[in-house]
């Protein structure tokens, strides 16, 4: 279904007297794959808890399908919740339970099925993340740290979200862990139709993007295809694409 899913309308936040985003808007369209980058401070966190509907900003507005999210109950808003996926830079799995216990635990809390078909359903989730089955049985302390990083991808996958966002999912994995992690993800967004937001500094995840949105001085100074960062006219991008990283990057995407 074509169409934006989130609509951010010239949105303010601030904690106290300290502005972080000044008339921010942002699109999300149905089915995409959107990176998030900016500077440090540049308002990424900040903006990801408000499209989690965790912060509530001083003006503006926030639609998902239309509606104004934060015009809703908080009712309302948690069953609007309830269709988002979210993984954590911390992965943020329970350590005294199983991979696959952390699954069916996310199914179970906010649906009711009986405990046999959520199983059923988490091993469907560790397949989908591209992990085998016998991961169920593990503990997170003994997953490498892409199998974590994974583990949590199947569980911000349990209910069949609608939207998955995911917070700097790349951090901390070495290059081979991080290329499979954005192939898993790819993967997933393409088989499922799932819409995904991705906050990262990681270059080579935005090669997985359909468009990326840069954040500078409280708004998005550019959101478009990657191959258009090059022509951004931010010290922080210039900066970024300037070094040795970034020209194997562009040269990557140009070629």
């Amino acid at each position: 279904m074509a169409g934006d899913i989130i609509v951010v309308d010239s949105i303010k936040t601030a904690y106290g007297s300290r502005v972080v985003h000044d008339g921010l808007s942002l699109t999300v369209r149905r089915g995409e794959i959107l990176s998030i980058v900016g500077g440090s401070g540049s308002g990424k966190s900040t903006l990801l808890k408000v499209l989690l509907l965790l912060k509530k900003p001083v003006s503006g507005k926030v639609l998902f399908n239309g509606v104004d999210a934060f015009s809703l109950s908080s009712s309302e808003r948690q069953r609007l919740r309830n269709r988002m996926g979210v993984l954590f830079q911390s992965v943020a799995l329970f350590s005294s339970i199983t991979v696959g216990e952390n699954i069916v635990y996310a199914i179970r809390k906010r649906s009711r099925v009986p405990k046999d078909m959520a199983c059923e359903m988490a091993m469907l989730k560790l397949r989908l993340a591209n992990l085998p089955e016998d991961v169920f049985f593990m503990y997170p302390s003994e997953l490498s740290g892409g199998m974590r990083k994974k583990a949590g991808l199947a569980r911000a996958l349990a209910l069949d979200p609608e939207i998955l966002f995911l917070d700097e999912p790349t951090s901390g994995l070495d290059p081979i862990s991080a290329d499979e992690f954005d192939r898993t993800i790819n993967s997933i967004s393409r088989l499922m139709g799932i819409t995904v937001v991705m906050i990262t500094h990681d270059l080579p995840s935005l090669l997985i993007s359909d468009r990326v949105a840069v954040l500078s001085n409280g708004k998005v100074v550019y959101i478009g295809p990657v191959e258009g960062l090059e022509r951004v006219d931010d010290p922080w991008i210039k900066t970024l694409l300037s070094g040795e990283r970034g020209r194997r990057f562009l040269g990557g995407v140009t070629a």
